[in-house]
């Protein structure tokens, strides 16, 4: 077994009685993702390791041989969904480094998930002078900060190549059939990818969404799709007790004790983007309704030097979930000093690995002292197959995490708010009526 759950340094925290009344809540959940209820529309991921596609997999690795034979830079537009997956993979199984190390793939730049013209600018001129590719995300096309991008880089893409070569550099993914993407690829004669109709974008990474950028750095997406097809097996072969399903249960039983925050930790650098993706999976998903586990995230022990005093001593509303790798892929020993001037002699010769455990296990045991209660999900290695795992527990663990909390895990109609007031303040056609009554609030403000 590759990817595990443990619970048992949260023992204490666990009342049996209440655990036992959740699990009605529990049968009802699975009846929902099972049984394709609530969320209908958006849950084409729960099946696709076992059925993906293989010409579309075969597509996949043939653009991004292409992309690795033919450039320098790939710069992969997209926002929330559309790239948090595949920057964390790549992260996760190259380095934080990728783009500075010696390597035989092209550097990787994500852009068009802010709108900072500084980032943008300070990215662009990262690929002066480099042969450039782009893949382009959007299942709309009408995505404003992707949208925004996607224009500064045609611009710099038309000064450097004609348009015969810019069709053969620019790699869409978007919708199957509609939307102003997919338009102007098949008007422009661009290379295109499926977003599928029934996979949300934080949900989308195991998809051309994720696989194609993540198959430019090298990694192999069939072994990252065999792992999640693994997952899935483990899960259907543990009924109700299953590691993924135990996870979503504890949750939920910590919220209601009053931990409205979950930290997701890692000891490793490289899991800081996995981070991001899952906090987008989870918030997502769950905050609606009044409702959901706040997710915020840390990488130890360098978190510890910060925010570990609140975590130690501040106010009880959180719980803590420890993503633990079980193998270093690099085996450190701390060197021996002729003077022992720092005082940890007694460290020489120790592998870094084991430090970085008892850290852990020093952390839990101090976090658990103090009231918070600790969860871990345990990997063997830091590869392709464990990734996948990890990724599809997620997966199930958010779903049926969100129908227990009796929320629809699939949508997200809080995030229009923000991006209505947005198009009106910059006079978008259509908002006259909206921006004047944000502009008569802003003034009432000053």
């Amino acid at each position: 077994m590759s990817v595990r759950f443990i619970d048992k340094y949260a023992k204490e925290f666990i009342d049996p009685a209440a655990l036992s009344a959740m699990g009605e809540r529990l049968v009802a959940a699975e009846a929902k993702l099972k049984h394709h209820s609530e969320g209908n529309d958006y849950k084409g991921w729960y099946d696709m390791p076992l059925n993906y596609d293989e010409a579309e997999i075969a597509a996949i690795e043939k653009a991004a041989e292409k992309i690795r034979t033919e450039s320098d830079v790939l710069l992969v537009i997209g926002i929330g969904g559309s790239y948090l997956g595949a920057r964390a993979a790549i992260e996760f199984l190259r380095s934080r480094y990728y783009n500075i190390q010696k390597k035989d793939t092209p550097e990787i730049y994500f852009v068009g998930n802010s709108f900072s013209g500084d980032d943008l600018a300070e990215t662009l001129a990262l690929c002066e002078g480099k042969e450039v590719s782009v893949n382009v995300i959007s299942k709309s096309g009408t995505t404003t900060e992707s949208s925004i991008a996607f224009r500064f880089v045609r611009h710099m893409m038309q000064k450097k190549y004609t348009n015969s070569e810019i069709k053969e550099r620019v790699f869409v993914t978007t919708d199957k059939e509609k939307g102003a993407l997919k338009a102007f690829a098949s008007r422009e004669g661009y290379n295109t990818f499926v977003i599928p109709d029934d996979v949300g974008g934080r949900f989308s990474v195991l998809t051309a969404v994720g696989l194609l950028p993540i198959a430019v750095c090298g990694a192999d997406i069939r072994a990252l799709l065999d792992g999640a097809a693994e997952m899935r097996r483990k899960i259907d072969a543990g009924g109700l007790d299953n590691d993924a399903y135990r996870y979503a249960v504890l949750r939920n039983l910590f919220y209601e004790q009053g931990k409205h925050v979950e930290i997701l930790g890692s000891y490793e650098p490289s899991f800081r983007m996995m981070n991001e993706w899952w906090k987008q999976l989870f918030g997502e998903s769950e905050g609606k309704d009044g409702k959901g586990i706040f997710p915020a995230s840390v990488i130890f022990s360098t978190d510890l030097h910060s925010l570990g005093q609140y975590i130690q001593d501040g106010k009880r509303v959180l719980f803590e979930t420890i993503v633990k790798q079980k193998r270093s892929r690099h085996e450190m020993f701390v060197p021996a000093n002729a003077v022992d001037i720092d005082g940890l002699g007694f460290l020489s010769g120790e592998r870094m690995g084991a430090v970085n455990d008892e850290a852990m296990m020093g952390t839990m045991l101090a976090h658990t002292a103090g009231g918070v209660p600790n969860l871990v999900v345990e990997y063997d290695n830091r590869d392709e197959h464990d990734l996948g795992e990890m990724i599809y527990f997620f997966f199930v663990a958010c779903a049926i995490s969100g129908y227990i909390l009796d929320v629809n895990p699939f949508d997200q109609p809080g995030v229009e708010a923000y991006k209505r007031n947005m198009y009106a303040l910059l006079g978008k056609p259509g908002y006259e009526e909206l921006q004047k009554e944000l502009l008569d609030k802003i003034h009432n403000i000053e």
